[in-house]
């Protein structure tokens, strides 16, 4: 167990440090616009999840899946395992629990997001 911790978090510095990387180069191109860079990390975030997670099913590779799945690509973009799981719901035929969990997913994400940016305003202003 301790040693796929310490697998997960060399994934996660990996991952975040790539995320860290694609903000620098948008923020150079693009200035202070759409934050096309977390759509970038987002929507490549979840390409690979999908190519990762069927490669490492294909060729029995399921040990390396807390390195790559959880560590990189989860410090690269948590939303790649949202849309992991969202699609999985959506597979095993629940098409209403996988719009739920995706819609409130999304809805009290947001609502957590500015709640908290209210109380740390008031906390740290």
């Amino acid at each position: 167990m301790f040693r796929t911790l310490l697998e997960v978090a060399l994934g996660g510095a990996l991952g975040a440090s790539a995320r860290f990387a694609a903000y620098a180069a948008f923020s150079r191109a693009d200035g202070q616009g759409f934050p096309w860079a977390t759509v970038f990390v987002n929507v490549l975030g979840s390409f690979l999840m999908g190519v990762l997670v069927i490669w490492l099913q294909e060729k029995g590779l399921a040990r390396h899946a807390p390195i790559l799945l959880t560590g990189v690509l989860g410090g690269f973009t948590t939303f790649s395992a949202f849309s992991l799981d969202a699609v999985k719901l959506w597979e095993q035929g629940a098409f209403g629990l996988a719009a739920g969990y995706v819609l409130g997913s999304v809805a009290v994400s947001i609502m957590a997001l500015a709640l908290g940016m209210s109380l740390g305003r008031g906390w740290f202003a």
